[in-house]
């Protein structure tokens, strides 16, 4: 557990189960810089979090997001399964496709993290593009071969193995 940030330490040794968000505005993805975990300087990725015991998970993605984000959404679909193993980070999660509905941008906080403790840094919304020119370490699974957004609506098998 040597390499793993202090601040991402209350996710180990656990499966999480996740609720993620893909929310496309004007051809850019909404996405989270959190700051170094293990292996990456930084990391992107979709809002979202974990799924409280009794919380359904259109419920938990909703809450997480406006958390995360300031902004509230509607869930409109399941888009796909992803499992992130690395020791000692284990987490199962559910992307939904969301869409704005109220709310206004603010970077958030981690509920789960103390105020001093936060791994989110940034909020931003990213071309294709400007994805594809983030360092592949510092990018989640979902992100790391993606050639247009639209992929992220239509990936083939629903899983990310």
């Amino acid at each position: 557990m040597s390499d793993l940030n202090p601040a991402a330490a209350a996710y180990a040794g656990k499966l999480r189960v996740r609720a993620c968000g893909i929310c496309i505005q004007n051809s850019k993805l909404l996405l989270v810089r959190h700051g170094k975990t293990i292996g990456n300087s930084a990391f992107w990725a979709p809002p979202g979090g974990g799924i409280q015991y009794g919380e359904s998970i259109q419920d938990s993605l909703r809450r997480e997001f406006e958390e995360e984000t300031g902004l509230q959404v509607e869930v409109t679909r399941f888009l796909f399964v992803n499992e992130f193993l690395e020791e000692p980070l284990h987490a199962v999660e559910f992307f939904f496709e969301v869409k704005v509905v109220g709310g206004s941008m603010a970077t958030g906080s981690d509920s789960e993290a103390a105020g001093g403790n936060q791994l989110i840094e940034h909020l931003e919304w990213l071309t294709a593009r400007e994805i594809q020119s983030i360092p592949f370490a510092d990018k989640h699974r979902s992100l790391q071969l993606l050639l247009s957004l639209d992929d992220l609506l239509g990936l083939p098998h629903n899983f990310i193995p």
